[in-house]
């Protein structure tokens, strides 16, 4: 497994910051935000200084019902050549449903969601990763990730899940500490447990982040500090194996320079920590090695009926999220409230972001107007077309109720939605021939 050393996630709000602080040996970007042909310039300077570039995926969506789609593959596969990475990465979650499977309306979820720790869906993940596998110039690592729910009726724990994953694909894991203690705190899973039954030649690197507790629920928010049982899971892992690569992952609320590099101090103190209570070399090796050549197995199909099962039971999960269906039978119908509400959060920042001049236009009101939006319509496609069609809707029902901002609302939905309708649009061609007879 090649070495890469201590990493952060490199950010446009910090790139300057990680460009300057010492000891970064690898950087992780998210892969949808950069695109091969027009490379940040902060991105080529470190690679030119020899950092490693490692592309994250967060929209393949490998856990869901449906094989993974040909265009995100080669999307990123473009981008390791671009950004000449060893290895990309990506989650062991869903992140859309319905569709053709179901013959439903295709949902988006704008975020990760567990999958079920069951047979049908672990034959349909493994399927799937065998699909990237083959699509991908580099090998592929997959994540565990944080859940706010538990599903009913699961068959396997997340370590047997884990370790049957890469027994029967060869894959390898990016494993998060901060996840495993996510799911301590939301689900009562023993982190240790977790640990002690995972393939550790498999762990490509590590993740580490930070949350906060909010009635008992533990959100993994990436804005916030890391928290110390987080370090502790860190040390544990360290104890068990050396981990090929450790990194930091902050999104927003980015701190000072010297607070990221206080983090990473931290970081490699708990590694360390972990490799003196195994007995071995407390500061292994950060030089490169090569992959582990292990032979590659066979991945046959998953069962007959696996697809078509799994993807009824994640679009009732996904719409009861998203669209305000009932909660499916054996489901926390507290904690499922408790993520429809983050899902709805992340989705009203989210097109803040890509959308800023809606806060702008529509001032404090701009939050409550969206969450209320987003309580009866789903996410059908990506966020910018979000941003527009909750401007339609806005305008559609005469809001804001403020003449001036309307206006600018609508000028701002004319110059956004183009000169033609867009495929598929039909909200769109409806609501731009009305908002065109009020201009």
């Amino acid at each position: 497994m090649r070495r890469l050393g201590t990493g952060i996630g490199w950010r446009p709000e910090i790139a300057g910051a990680v460009e300057r602080l010492p000891g970064i040996d690898w950087v992780e970007v998210v892969a949808e935000n950069v695109c091969p042909g027009h490379l940040p310039e902060s991105l080529l300077r470190l690679r030119d200084r020899g950092v490693t570039v490692v592309p994250h995926g967060v929209s393949l969506g490998l856990g869901g019902a449906d094989r993974p789609e040909e265009a995100r593959l080669t999307a990123l596969a473009e981008r390791a050549e671009a950004l000449g990475s060893p290895l990309v990465t990506e989650h062991i979650a869903f992140v859309r449903a319905g569709g053709p499977l179901t013959a439903s309306p295709r949902l988006e979820a704008g975020h990760l969601l567990p999958v079920p720790r069951t047979r049908d869906a672990l034959d349909v993940l493994c399927e799937n990763v065998r699909i990237a596998q083959d699509a991908l110039p580099v090998p592929l690592a997959v994540e565990n990730i944080a859940a706010l729910f538990s599903w009913p009726g699961e068959e396997l724990t997340e370590g047997q899940f884990l370790s049957e994953l890469v027994e029967r694909t060869g894959v390898r894991l990016l494993i998060d500490v901060a996840n495993l203690h996510t799911n301590h705190v939301n689900r009562g899973e023993d982190p240790a447990e977790a640990l002690a039954a995972l393939p550790v030649e498999a762990i490509a690197y590590v993740h580490v982040a930070g949350g906060f507790e909010r009635d008992g629920v533990w959100h993994d928010s990436h804005a916030h500090p890391v928290p110390r049982p987080v370090y502790d899971i860190l040390t544990d892992l360290a104890a068990r194996t050396a981990p090929p690569g450790v990194l930091l992952e902050r999104d927003e609320n980015f701190p000072e320079p010297a607070e990221l590099a206080r983090e990473l101090a931290s970081i490699q103190g708990a590694v360390r920590a972990g490799r003196e209570r195994a007995g071995a070399d407390p500061a292994p090796s950060a030089g490169h090695g090569t992959a582990d050549g292990r032979d590659t197995p066979v991945v046959p199909p998953a069962q007959a009926g696996a697809r078509e099962r799994l993807a009824v039971s994640q679009a009732a999960v996904l719409s009861a999220l998203v669209a305000g269906t009932p909660v499916p039978e054996g489901f926390d119908r507290v904690r499922m409230g408790v993520q429809a509400r983050a899902l709805a959060a992340k989705r009203a920042d989210v097109v803040a972001k890509v959308a800023p001049e809606l806060p702008v236009i529509l001032g404090e009101g701009y939050r409550a107007a969206f969450l209320h939006y987003a309580r009866s319509r789903p996410m059908p496609g990506g966020y910018r077309r979000d941003a527009l069609d909750f401007a339609a809707h806005l305008l559609g029902s005469g809001r804001p109720d403020d003449t001036a901002s309307r206006r600018r609302l609508r000028e701002w939905w004319l110059d956004r939605s183009g000169p033609a309708p867009r495929p598929g649009g039909r909200m769109t061609r409806a609501a731009r021939k009305v908002l065109l007879r009020a201009v």
